[in-house]
């Protein structure tokens, strides 16, 4: 899970760094960053937070993975902004594929960090809570919401370019190629609450203790 959550991270520095327009949910997080002086990690934690809230306020069961996603992949940016190990590219083609190489990555953690079970990041969890209040498909659904949370945070200064167009595009084909390279069935994992992983921890200390 921390591997999946420290790739994800790496993925959305490298997606940034490409410097030809975020993704929806960094354009977002930028944003807020710029509005209220926060680092940008510091703004992902925030964020988080606030709608792991409303998504347990809406009744969604949220788990260690639910927690740890909001709270490493802050910590992680912030460490790679401040280390500085990504270079800007200074030609947009070398910025496209800097970009696609950022979502394959992404990709990857993302891979890791579901398979490992302990619960969906909060901004997932929303997608499915409006999906089900609304009743309407999730593919219109996170559309609509990245859409959103794009324009709020262009208007509030994050970067809106082709970079955004192409993120909205080949993020779905770059998990999908990904998971099939890795022969990983989404429907096949079985998300874990915090009272599920506390009863696992306690049994697990009851054996060994025994």
């Amino acid at each position: 899970m921390i591997f999946g959550l420290f790739l994800f991270a790496f993925g959305i520095i490298v997606t940034i760094k490409a410097n030809i327009g975020y993704a929806p949910w960094d354009v977002f997080h930028v944003g807020i960053s710029n509005t209220f002086g926060l680092s940008l990690g510091l703004a992902s934690i925030l964020v988080g937070i606030f709608i792991g809230i409303i998504v347990v306020l809406c009744g969604e069961k949220i788990g260690l993975g639910t927690f740890s996603n909001v709270v490493l992949i802050g910590i992680f940016i912030d460490v790679m902004l401040y280390l500085d190990i990504i270079v800007t590219p200074d030609h947009i083609v070398y910025g496209i594929a800097m970009l696609i190489i950022g979502l394959f990555i992404i990709s990857l953690g993302t891979y890791f960090y579901i398979k490992s079970g302990f619960g969906a990041g909060p901004r997932d969890s929303l997608m499915v809570v409006l999906t089900r209040k609304t009743k309407i498909s999730v593919g219109i659904c996170r559309s609509v919401l990245e859409l959103l949370v794009t324009v709020i945070g262009w208007f509030l200064g994050g970067m809106v370019g082709i970079g955004t167009v192409i993120s909205v595009i080949c993020i779905g084909f770059c998990i999908q190629i990904t998971f099939k390279v890795l022969h990983f069935d989404i429907t096949s994992v079985k998300h874990e609450s915090f009272y599920d992983t506390f009863i696992a921890l306690k049994n697990m200390c009851k054996k060994t203790s025994d």
